[in-house]
């Protein structure tokens, strides 16, 4: 495994992930939420929070860069991480936001358009990690 170019895709997705996140869930998405004052915190109350939110997706993005590496059986980067970014969104919609879905009292479009934007999210992520790691280079002894 290539340590260096895991830390690299990590980094890089994290950075990715974080853009598309505030974009997509941070404005896209903050009147729906708004519409669940009682579930979710406001934009204000989430903004002094975003340093605690930040390092824990930071250390998030590790292990999943770090599952991937392990994953990684070869070939074309972009090719092993749509194959990799599609499992993790399959993963994150049937066992975190399906499930959210049922437990939180939310209305279905905001089911509906959350669940969108965290698979979109996943596969982006995936892509993201396999265009940028590269394994190590296997040494043949002679």
């Amino acid at each position: 495994m290539n340590y260096r170019s895991l830390g690299i895709a990590a980094i890089v997705a994290w950075v990715i992930d974080s853009i598309y996140g505030f974009l997509v869930f941070g404005l896209a998405l903050n009147s729906e939420f708004a519409r669940y004052p009682g579930v979710f915190r406001s934009f204000e109350a989430v903004g002094g929070m975003t340093p605690l939110m930040f390092g824990a997706s930071l250390v998030g993005t590790l292990a999943v860069t770090y599952i991937f590496a392990k994953g990684h059986e070869g070939g074309p980067g972009v090719a092993q991480g749509l194959r990799f970014g599609l499992v993790f969104a399959v993963f994150g919609l049937f066992s975190i936001s399906i499930p959210s879905y049922v437990i939180y009292n939310l209305g279905r479009l905001l089911a509906v358009e959350s669940a969108v934007a965290a698979f979109v999210e996943m596969l982006l992520m995936g892509v993201v990690i396999g265009l940028v790691y590269k394994p190590a280079v296997r040494r043949v002894s002679s």
